[in-house]
């Protein structure tokens, strides 16, 4: 079980996330993501406190959907895994 229950609110243009995204969190808050990213315009990050690959998943594939989405927020292992897997500030691939 996640340390910080995972949560995700939409807030305007901004989809608010909140917890840690582990695995558990992407599999859980997929649905709910799906249907709110629509007209999504910013990921707000800054309430999460861990971000691990399989969360990552979860936002590159809903930046994909809502295409130059601001990212705001660091959470810990954000940065690391944008690199490995070369993402833009986006969360989309750099080419």
């Amino acid at each position: 079980m996640s340390a910080a229950a995972a949560s995700l609110r939409k807030d305007g243009d901004t989809l608010v996330f909140a917890g840690e995204l582990d695995r558990d969190a992407a599999a859980a808050l997929w649905p709910q993501a799906r249907a709110l990213v629509a007209g999504a315009r910013r990921f707000d990050l800054s309430a999460v406190s861990s971000v691990d690959s399989a969360g990552l998943a979860l936002l590159a594939e809903l930046a994909e959907q809502a295409p130059g989405v601001d990212v705001q927020g660091e959470p810990a292992g954000l940065a690391e895994l944008r690199a490995a897997y070369r993402l833009d500030a986006s969360l989309g691939f750099g080419g």
